[in-house]
């Protein structure tokens, strides 16, 4: 959590999900709280008043009041935890922390109103006021916590801070370090998973259901959501809601969900969007869990639907309901346990393994149809609209650990919060793949940027970084995303890339195994001891090479004892069988074949994909619900290109998951003179770094910089050179212009006294014409050799900052042969952004060069990722052209630019 200023700290409000899928809003607390804050004073128990304040205290002063109201920001702040909304909000927690004579530490004190102790509230407070508290620069909290108060030491013990305690008499001395680690990090996601699957169940799994707008008149969207409920047989109870009609498809109605009798789970809301935030209101004042908006007209529509939508969501956060929408399809359950259809799509798909999440509800309808052809099963279908509350990430939490759930698919039009999703997805793809249809590939462009690394950089770029980095398998049409997915429903993932392609067409083997190559996969040839035991049984003329070729006479006997064969081969990973049906044999036969010789592939983890022509998806023919289908493909193209998405994810999975390793050699004292020296001189902000300034940054990184000198004048630069020993490099000094090359202040190669003066005489004159400002030159000895590439660094407002890595030099942006990854950067990130570039050969050495230092160059995107990580306000960085060495002699970076924001 960033707080960067005294405004952000006093408008900082976060909506959180508690233990028992409740959730309240913490905020700071304000001047106007005394009278709230009086009035939990007096709701708590005498127990919990001694036990905040170490003795009995009846009454609360205003001037206590209002002493506990006041914050100065910098060495007093509070967080409260409120319910309710406007008038009738109500503080149930409190927690405050008051900074100690010795400056880097801070007392804490908390207090949580009976009636809502055990929920979570305290850990919430504890974990929201050491992150404020950290940017403060205080490092430890201490605290008085009375012997008896194990609840509260049982919050502190499992904050995942680490923990000290020391007991004198009847009191804990107990001391927090609240340093942001990895260990607290792991906790903390662990909590808030629990949380929200907790949170989620009232929506996915509800008990009781009322429909807000149940409508009798045929058609419309209330008719059909009802309708849908009662005619797939909702396993609870369903309400109609209307004020105008006493029933609904023979259901008795009520005037308003005030009305119902009964606890409600779920309200699915379906009236025009003006009527919407008042029915919310009405659901929260009955005490609904959760919500789904059907209703259109809010986020999507206009300012006017933007600030409804606003509404909407501070009700749903005051009384902590959690809403699905608005402008949303609804939500489907296939468990037998639930049999929920609450949308208004007449399609209620079999009961499956792959969850299904999208942002439209128009193409959910889509979906839902096309998974019926596919014969394609679904456990859950959420149509998530504007995501005002309930989004991606939260859905892939709750369908981590759901046992209904093996394969998740997401249709994506934004990501809410990027880091946050790739943070999850990353956890999540180790146990369950997860496949996406990320729309929006060509809206955003390069935008205006000083920088090559932020030129290269695009919306587009940073989502594609995303995927690769969290292992979520990406594809481009609704048509791959089920090919993908029945792939992944049905098969196991390939334990490598080597392919056996059987057929009885010649042509459609050709084409497949073409598709395979292309796509990086192998047709190793079949091995001489199997094509010895085929030769006797094929018919004559079969092709016992790779594709096996049967030739049209084949039968669903040659079919089943060729496969028999190649399940026992341990050289193939994936046999794909390719059928085109002929005059002399039935598809029903080959069908038989294939499904018989199953179990045995299933049994040794080995992939089988069928393409029959004219029949895609699961095929009753090719398997059961009960043990399996092999997949089939249409054409040749649909089968590779499925096949070689999910081996990447299989290869992404054995990889090693990486870390952030301690990096030698780095000065952060250093660093941070160097930075605030830079800024105090510099005074603009942003605030471009001079060269030298850039140099010995990179320097306190421990990041080898070619060494420069700035001359302000001609004799300086020729003094300079001579120490410096030709030959030299010339280059324009300026903080404001970025590509010196375009501008004409770049001379390289320079021999004499007289060309270092002729260099500076020009640039000088060129920037004179073109009306900048002259500030000197840089003059540096010339590097020479070594394979020339460009390391860099750009904010992205959504994504934060993403790292670049490429080949160099001024044709960096013209090739654009770059990849990104979100930081920070593990050591497995760094090596395969080297390895992703094209020109990776010419690192390895390409026709007789000795390889370059990779492993330099992995040292170097390690140590720019540390420094982007303690110093967040570096916005942009260029590191072009590093010049990388042979093996064992390391790298040059030749020229730098940096930015602070």
């Amino acid at each position: 959590m960033a707080i960067n200023a005294r405004k952000e700290l006093k408008d900082y409000q976060k909506l959180v999900t508690l233990k028992d899928g409740s959730r309240v809003r913490l905020r700071t607390v304000r001047a106007d709280d005394e009278e709230r804050l009086a009035g939990l004073f007096y709701r708590l128990s005498r127990s919990a008043v001694y036990l905040r304040f170490h003795h009995i205290l009846v009454n609360l002063s205003r001037d206590e009041a209002r002493r506990f109201a006041s914050l100065d920001f910098k060495n007093t702040f509070a967080i409260v935890a409120a319910t309710g909304d406007g008038t009738e909000e109500n503080i149930v927690a409190v927690g405050r922390y008051s900074r100690l004579p010795k400056g880097d530490a801070a007392e804490v004190a908390f207090v949580v109103e009976d009636a809502y102790r055990g929920k979570g509230i305290g850990t919430h407070l504890v974990e929201q006021l050491a992150a404020i508290a950290h940017q403060e620069g205080i490092g430890v909290f201490e605290a008085e916590v009375m012997a008896e108060n194990q609840e509260m030491m049982k919050v502190f013990r499992d904050s995942g801070f680490e923990f000290r305690q020391r007991l004198e008499e009847d009191v804990y001395r107990v001391t927090l370090t609240i340093s942001p680690t990895p260990s607290l990090e792991e906790v903390s996601a662990e909590r808030e998973r629990l949380a929200t699957v907790t949170s989620l169940k009232p929506l996915l799994a509800p008990r009781s259901i009322a429909v807000v707008g149940a409508s009798r008149r045929p058609g419309s969207i209330g008719n059909k959501v009802f309708h849908n409920l009662l005619l797939q047989e909702f396993a609870g109870v369903v309400y109609p809601v209307n004020p105008n009609a006493a029933s609904v498809a023979s259901v008795k109605a009520y005037p308003s969900i005030l009305d119902v009798p009964d606890e409600v789970d779920l309200a699915v809301i379906i009236v025009p969007a003006e009527l919407v935030p008042e029915m919310a209101d009405q659901c929260g004042r009955k005490g609904v869990r959760s919500t789904i908006v059907i209703s259109s007209g809010f986020g999507e529509s206009g300012p006017e639907g933007v600030a409804r939508q606003k509404r909407l969501d501070d009700i749903h956060g005051s009384y902590g309901l959690r809403l699905v929408g608005p402008n949303c399809m609804g939500i489907i359950n296939t468990d037998p346990g639930v049999n929920m259809n609450a949308t208004f799509s007449a399609v209620f798909p079999a009961q499956g393994n792959i969850a299904f999440g999208t942002q439209s509800g128009a193409l959910g309808l889509a979906i839902l149809e096309y998974a019926r052809g596919l014969n394609i099963g679904l456990s859950t279908f959420v149509s998530i609209g504007n995501m005002a509350d309930v989004s991606g990430v939260d859905l892939l939490q709750y369908w981590e650990d759901d046992p209904a759930t093996k394969v998740i698919l997401l249709y994506q039009e934004s990501f809410g919060d990027p880091r946050k999703f790739a943070r999850v997805a990353r956890r999540i793809a180790r146990v369950k793949p997860i496949v996406a249809l990320k729309s929006g590939r060509t809206a955003a462009g390069s935008r205006a940027a000083a920088s090559h690394t932020g030129a290269l950089a695009t919306t587009e770029v940073a989502a594609e970084a995303l995927f690769t980095q969290a292992g979520i398998i990406r594809v481009d049409t609704m048509e791959q995303l089920f090919d993908v997915a029945n792939l992944l429903s049905h098969q196991p993932i390939p334990q490598g890339k080597r392919v056996a392609i059987v057929t009885n067409g010649g042509g459609p083997g050709i084409l497949t195994a073409d598709a395979c190559a292309a796509r990086g996969l192998e047709l190793p040839p079949v091995p001489e001891g199997i094509t010895a035991e085929l030769r006797p049984i094929l018919p004559a003329g079969s092709n016992l090479t790779n594709p096996v070729d049967m030739t049209a006479e084949a039968t669903g006997d040659h079919y089943r004892r060729t496969l028999q064969l190649l399940a026992q081969d341990q050289g193939f990973d994936i046999i794909i069988v390719i059928f085109i049906p002929p005059v002399v044999t039935a598809s029903e036969t080959v069908a038989a074949a294939i499904r018989e010789v199953s179990p045995a592939y299933r049994a040794r983890g080995k992939t089988l994909l069928a393409s029959f022509i004219g029949t895609r998806g699961a095929p009753p023919g090719l398997g059961s619900r009960d043990q399996g289908y092999v997949p089939a493909f249409n054409f040749p193209e649909a089968t590779a290109s499925a096949l070689a998405s999910v081996w990447t994810y299989g290869r992404w999975l054995r990889r090693p998951r990486g870390v952030i390793p301690e990096l030698k050699g780095i000065d952060r004292g250093c660093a941070s003179r160097t930075v605030s020296a830079a800024s105090a001189a510099g005074g603009q902000q942003p605030l471009w770094l001079d060269a030298v300034s850039v140099v010995e940054l990179l320097r306190c990184y421990g990041i080898n910089a070619a060494p420069l000198r700035p001359a302000a004048t001609e004799d300086e630069a020729v003094k300079i050179a001579g120490e410096a020993g030709y030959p030299v490099a010339v280059k324009l000094f300026s903080r404001t212009i970025t590509h010196k090359t375009e501008a004409g202040g770049v001379f390289l190669d320079l021999q004499t006294p007289e060309a270092v003066r002729n260099a500076f005489s020009r640039i000088r004159e060129r920037l004179a014409g073109a009306g900048e400002e002259f500030a000197g030159v840089i003059v540096q000895p010339m590097v020479r050799g070594g394979v020339e590439v460009i390391v860099g660094v750009t904010q992205d407002p959504a994504f934060g900052p993403l790292m670049m890595f490429g080949m160099g030099g001024v044709q960096a942006e013209l090739f654009k042969d770059v990849n990104f990854r979100i930081h920070p950067l593990t050591n497995v990130d760094a090596a395969e952004m080297i390895r992703s570039v094209k020109a990776f050969q010419l690192l390895e050495g390409w026709r007789g060069a000795p390889p370059s230092d990779i492993e330099a160059l992995e040292d170097l995107l390690l140590r720019v990722s540390a420094m982007v990580e303690d110093l967040p306000r570096i916005s942009e960085l260029d590191l072009n052209p590093v010049k990388v060495f042979e093996a064992g002699k390391g790298y040059v970076v030749v020229d730098a630019r940096i930015m602070l924001a």
